[in-house]
């Protein structure tokens, strides 16, 4: 699982600074390094999409079993 969570931790911070960008710039790097619309750039956009996709699942995972540090100390 380590090497799925650093795989999608990759991912999002490419999608987050392609976002960056392309929200500040009007420009889309992954569509510049790999064509605009071309089968490459379509497979990184589906993988940004699927890492955020398992990062919420695993965020809400991590959440279930998170306790906060005053309710685990006693006394």
């Amino acid at each position: 699982m380590k090497a799925m969570d650093v795989l999608a931790a990759v991912l999002l911070i490419v999608g987050g600074l392609n976002w960056g960008l392309f929200g500040s710039f009007h420009f889309d790097l992954v569509a510049t390094l790999l064509g605009p619309f071309s089968a490459v750039s379509r497979v990184v956009y589906l993988l940004v999409g699927l890492a955020a996709l398992y990062q919420a699942v695993s965020w809400s995972r991590i959440q279930k079993r998170w306790v906060p540090a005053t309710a685990s100390r006693q006394g």
